[in-house]
């Protein structure tokens, strides 16, 4: 899972514009024009595309945190040169204001479901004897739940509304 698939589907379970991408952009510190937004979000196959590189990447995750949860006062957290899963389902679940079993019910939501120590040991420091590497299917399974969760899942789609 690239950068780019990562802001594609933020963008998609958020419903953000363009002028919404721009922004959080720019709140994180770095003002992207809405072609560098678009050619980030375009498939990895066409000729204008752009790979996301992890300080951008990082940049925008900063952008949503302080879009959802406000901006921290004083000097702005410096944005990470190299990302891992970890981090971005951490800054994730900062944005999101998420508690562990929030986190969780949004797995059971994709249908992976996480004990809540699997889930910790994500968030704890590399060295640490419990930490573990959180791997991509994680990552992508945490994003699909969430799309089920602010968006409803296809089959809510297909139901008719109840009068």
């Amino acid at each position: 899972m690239t950068n780019n698939d990562i802001l594609r589907r933020l963008r998609f379970i958020f419903d953000f514009g363009d002028a919404q991408m721009m922004a959080l952009f720019a709140s994180g510190g770095f003002n992207a024009s809405r072609e560098l937004v678009s050619d980030w979000l375009k498939a990895d196959d066409k000729p204008d595309y752009k790979e996301l590189r992890d300080v951008q990447l990082a940049i925008f995750l900063n952008g949503l945190i302080n879009k959802k949860r406000g901006k921290r006062e004083g000097e702005q957290p410096e944005p990470e040169k190299r990302l891992n899963n970890n981090i971005i389902l951490r800054k994730l679940k900062i944005a999101l204001d998420f508690k562990d079993e929030q986190i969780l019910e949004v797995m059971e939501l994709a249908g992976f479901p996480l004990s809540k120590h699997e889930l910790s040991a994500f968030f704890r420091k590399p060295g640490h004897n419990n930490y573990r590497e959180c791997q991509t299917q994680v990552l992508r399974n945490f994003l699909k739940g969430l799309q089920f969760k602010m968006r409803g899942s296809a089959v809510d789609a297909m139901e008719p509304a109840s009068e």
